[in-house]
């Protein structure tokens, strides 16, 4: 199965390809010809999968670019990280057309600026409950010629209790709209969201392929020492540590950072804008390990986790079922380990000598320009290569964001560009720039 089956649009072909994108996965295989005909979808998909670009694609094809100020299509996402996540991996599909303007509604955004986006218009929103009821009641959202709507990971949002918010955002979009509605899972209280909001639908369940080894280490007693033991025995690239308390993640936090590891937590207390830092630089590669509680993890879609450790186990088989599934994802395969109070796995710790020369081998770079000065990828793509002197493989990730971006070059690399780029220009505009 190719996207040629199922798609007919060249333009978005040709820019799968460049995505790279080469074939679709199981969830985008079976929803999108349902979607594209316009068909209501209850789909059991995770995060990584490919569900975005499963109802991403078909509500782009669908959109009438000239009617840019009436809103054609609402997604909501359980999280801020998760609603910005979706945001931007539409915004890459939505390059194989021109103008397709995306807007995020979430919090720890202020609402007046958001309104100001609002009235330049959008073709498709991207929110989270709380802050979509909020700019309708003050009148500044309206939902009239809602033509799509997408609740994804909706059980997340149950979860959550969101519950009522969902109804009442439901009520101020037209009967007549197509609904999709992507789950983790098909438990009775998704089956009944689903009931009454959609109408004649499809549904589509997608077997889960393990990718997963799962070990569990008996660890009553000096954990900290097994977790150091951990580390060095599998030196991942990537890792995510769960703890069950906030304060125990902040130990952890200070433990591994005292190690010479790049290791940061992220917990609710945190600004948005420090989640958002920390998030980018574990993706990009310049942070090895993030030290997570079960709240500040939720919605958390990153891709490449090698391990992921339960520092504290679970206190729930979902939760459970929801950390290990950060690893091992779009079909590479990743390991979960789990300290426990009884007899785990028979496995050999040490301590390697070199153990406290581990460290990523990125660092990232941020700029304060982004999308609001106009600024892409490409830009800043070009001044590195050619004005600062480097080569494509010693950059990594680029981030654009509302106002700032944030690139991951080889540390080794990191001071040197700092100081070129003092004296370089992007788009006939100097930027400050700084190591994060």
């Amino acid at each position: 199965m190719t996207f040629e089956n199922i798609i007919d649009d060249k333009n978005m072909l040709e820019n799968l390809k460049k995505l790279g994108f080469t074939k679709p996965t199981a969830i985008q295989e079976k929803a999108i010809p349902p979607i594209l005909e316009r068909r209501d979808v209850l789909a059991k998909a995770k995060t990584g999968s490919g569900k975005t670009a499963a109802f991403g694609i078909p509500i782009l094809l669908h959109l009438d670019i000239q009617k840019r100020y009436d809103i054609n299509t609402l997604i909501l996402a359980p999280t801020r990280e998760l609603a910005n996540q979706v945001a931007s991996e539409l915004r890459n599909l939505a390059r194989f057309e021109k103008n397709i303007k995306i807007l995020t509604l979430t919090g720890g955004t202020p609402l007046r600026a958001q309104a100001n986006s609002l009235s330049h218009g959008a073709h498709i929103v991207v929110g989270t409950p709380g802050r979509v009821l909020d700019l309708l009641h003050k009148e500044i959202l309206k939902l009239d010629s809602i033509q799509t709507l997408v609740l994804d990971e909706a059980d997340k949002m149950l979860d959550m209790g969101f519950a009522d918010e969902l109804n009442h955002i439901l009520e101020k979009t037209p009967t007549s709209r197509q609904t999709l509605l992507f789950s983790a899972t098909f438990k009775d209280a998704i089956k009944q969201l689903s009931h009454s909001v959609q109408k004649d639908r499809i549904e589509i369940e997608i077997e889960e392929q393990v990718n997963v080894t799962e070990i569990f280490l008996e660890a009553k007693e000096d954990k900290e020492e097994i977790l150091k033991g951990v580390i060095s025995k599998y030196t991942p690239k990537s890792c995510i540590i769960f703890t069950n308390t906030k304060a125990k993640s902040l130990e952890l936090e200070a433990y591994l950072q005292e190690l010479g590891l790049d290791a940061f937590c992220i917990n609710s207390d945190l600004e948005q804008i420090d989640r958002d830092e920390t998030l980018i630089k574990f993706a990009n590669g310049s942070c090895n390990f993030l030290i997570a509680t079960d709240v500040a993890s939720r919605g958390l879609d990153i891709k490449k986790v090698e391990l992921v450790i339960n520092y504290d186990f679970p206190q729930s088989d979902q939760t459970y079922t929801h950390r290990i599934g950060r690893t091992g994802r779009n079909d590479q395969k990743g390991m979960a380990i789990s300290f426990t109070n009884q007899k785990g796995d028979d496995i050999s710790l040490h301590v390697k000598d070199k153990f406290f020369y581990y460290e990523a081998s990125m660092g990232t770079l941020c700029i304060d320009g982004g999308k609001k000065q106009k600024l892409r990828a490409g830009d800043i793509l070009g001044v590195l290569i050619k004005q600062a002197g480097l080569l494509n493989e010693q950059i990594g990730l680029i981030n654009v964001t509302d106002f700032y971006s944030y690139v991951a070059i080889e540390k080794n690399a990191l001071k040197k560009v700092l100081n070129k780029l003092k004296n370089c220009t992007i788009k006939t505009k100097r930027y400050r720039a700084w190591i994060i």
